[in-house]
Parts: C-alpha cells; structure tokens; sequence
C-alpha cells in the first residue's frame, strides 16, 4: 500500500495499470487507501473507464501521540512507521548518490547538509513550520510538466535532539 501512495505523492496523478508497471507488481491497494482518505479520484484525468487515482496530500505528517497511546499495538505500528519513513529517506539518499553522475545539471542545485543549534522545544516546533511554509510556497511556483529543465525533488528534513545536558 505504501509504494502506491508513495509513487502517486512523488510522481502524480496515475491509473492502476499504471502503478502496477512503476511499481513491478499488481497494485490493488487503491480503494483501501481511498476509504481511508489516503488516495481519492483525479477528476481532470482519464477518458472513459480508465480511472484515474491522486494523492490528497503530498507531504507526510504524524501524529506524534500515537506514540502514547495506551493500546501497545497502536504504539508498536507507530514506531515501525517512523522507523520506515527513516528508512525510506536513508534509501533515497543513497540512490541519489549512487545516480548523480546521471544528473550533471543539477551537481550545484542539491544538498546534504546539517546544522546543530541550542533550541527549546518550542523554538524547535515554530522553526519546523516556518520550513513546511517555505517549501509549501513553493507548489505554486512549480514549472510546466512539459518543462525539460524540471525534475520531482525530494526534500527531507530531521530535526531530533542529540543529547541530554
């Protein structure tokens, strides 16, 4: 279910068929993610019975008291989720890497880089928004599909304390 609504988030609006070669298998997850609000119709696509699937949002959040909750089960699928998400930004990074001779133009338009800074937590939360507000101002600036210059990037950001004084 995951790599459905992952390719509909980094690539766009797509048809089952569609998923199923992206993704090497037989995608039959969409109508559970749309019942669960994950995935819904795109109604400017497709022409007569091909049906055509978007994703809602195309950022992920979480719901960090899900981690508290008292049900160990909700708890334990939580953790596996962040441990994912972790997991999918490391894989990412590094196919990037290992591709970034195929992507000359874009050698001086990416970044890996850290900072560590003394915050409070309440520091930590209003800089977290003003960075999803930044990179969310820029969906509107977004080139044409048709523009050969452009590419899907992926913006991947952590911010965790790192010790306890």
């Amino acid at each position: 279910m995951a790599g459905e609504l992952t390719a509909l988030r980094q690539r766009g609006p797509a048809t089952a068929s569609m998923l199923a070669e992206r993704l090497g298998e037989s995608s039959h997850h969409l109508r559970q993610l749309a019942a669960h609000g994950f995935v819904e119709d795109a109604p400017d696509r497709g022409k007569g019975r091909e049906r055509w699937w978007q994703a809602v949002v195309q950022a992920l959040g979480f719901d960090e008291t899900l981690l508290k909750d008292p049900d160990p089960s909700v708890r334990g699928a939580a953790d596996m989720y962040l441990h994912e998400i972790a997991t999918t930004h490391a894989r990412e990074l590094s196919t990037w890497l290992g591709t970034h001779d195929d992507w000359p133009e874009w050698t001086r338009a990416t970044d890996m880089s850290d900072f560590t800074l003394r915050l409070t937590p309440e520091l930590s939360r209003e800089l977290i928004a003003k960075m999803h507000d930044l990179l969310n101002s820029y969906r509107a600036l977004a080139p044409a599909e048709d523009d050969p210059e452009a590419a899907q990037v992926r913006f991947h950001t952590h911010s965790f304390p790192i010790n306890k004084d």
